[in-house]
């Protein structure tokens, strides 16, 4: 997906939610626990409830790593089931010397035929470039995140700057705002404004929305740009709304909440 795409699914739904399938097995409602299909059963009815009220869909892959082959499965079931209009993310956090970084590209972008990986540069550029090499294909690059560790590096001082400001500045330069976006996290929303400074172009996928405790209102007011620019994530707050089998009919009423009131952000 492109950006004219990506940019015209946010004005005509007039929101920028992407909906996390952090799938939990162990969180599942109960009557699905235990099912040899419960999860992919649970995907495909959050993305029946959610797909009116959202651009984006991030599957993040460690969920379904953890239980093997079939997880596997799963992951591609799942993906296949979202909309070819919706954005969907692998959040893999990939990133290896550079033929390692080519056959996470080629397992992402056309054996599972993602629009968007997310990659870890702290290997450089030769990690991050496999990536940028598909047309229509998006790397989403580890900017500042909202975790504690954060301020083990990203926060730490890189000579005038800070080691995520640099990385921002850098990354930047690899590729264009058609093809690379950054992960910036809800709950550093002091930092929006710096961050729109270094990269007043680039869409920003933030997490930590809702459950993290981030606040839209604010990344809205400081990060938005003239396409909006923004993918914000929200996932135990949509998949786990509701613990029994009225699930899927709790996660549509939190996404059309989020959707109204992004609504409101984009209209201004």
């Amino acid at each position: 997906m492109n950006r004219q795409a990506l940019v015209g699914e946010i004005r005509r739904k007039q929101s920028f939610l992407c909906v996390g399938l952090d799938t939990d097995p162990g969180k599942l409602p109960a009557h699905l626990k235990g099912k040899k299909d419960g999860v992919l059963e649970f995907n495909r009815c959050i993305i029946d409830a959610t797909k009116a009220y959202c651009v984006a869909y991030k599957i993040n892959t460690a969920f379904y790593e953890a239980m093997g082959s079939k997880g596997w499965e799963i992951m591609e079931a799942t993906l296949d089931h979202i909309p070819d209009e919706h954005f969907a993310i692998a959040d893999a956090k990939r990133g290896d010397i550079g033929n390692t970084s080519h056959q996470y590209a080629r397992a992402f972008f056309k054996t599972l035929s993602f629009d968007a990986i997310t990659v870890a540069p702290y290997m450089g550029a030769d990690s991050v470039m496999p990536f940028l090499e598909y047309e229509n294909k998006w790397t989403i690059v580890l900017g500042l995140t909202s975790n504690p560790g954060a301020h083990d590096f990203e926060l730490q001082r890189a000579g005038e700057e800070l080691l995520y400001e640099k990385v921002l500045r850098t990354v930047s330069g690899w590729g264009n705002p058609g093809n690379l976006m950054f992960v910036i996290g809800a709950t550093r929303g002091e930092e929006f404004e710096n961050v729109r400074k270094l990269i007043p172009e680039h869409f920003l996928l933030v997490p930590g929305v809702g459950a993290q405790g981030g606040s839209l209102q604010e990344i809205a007011s400081r990060a938005m740009n003239s396409d909006a620019g923004l993918l914000v994530n929200a996932s135990r707050a949509i998949l786990f709304a509701d613990s029994g089998e009225n699930f899927a009919k709790a996660a549509e009423t939190v996404a059309q909440q989020y959707q109204s009131e992004m609504a409101a952000f984009l209209l201004h």
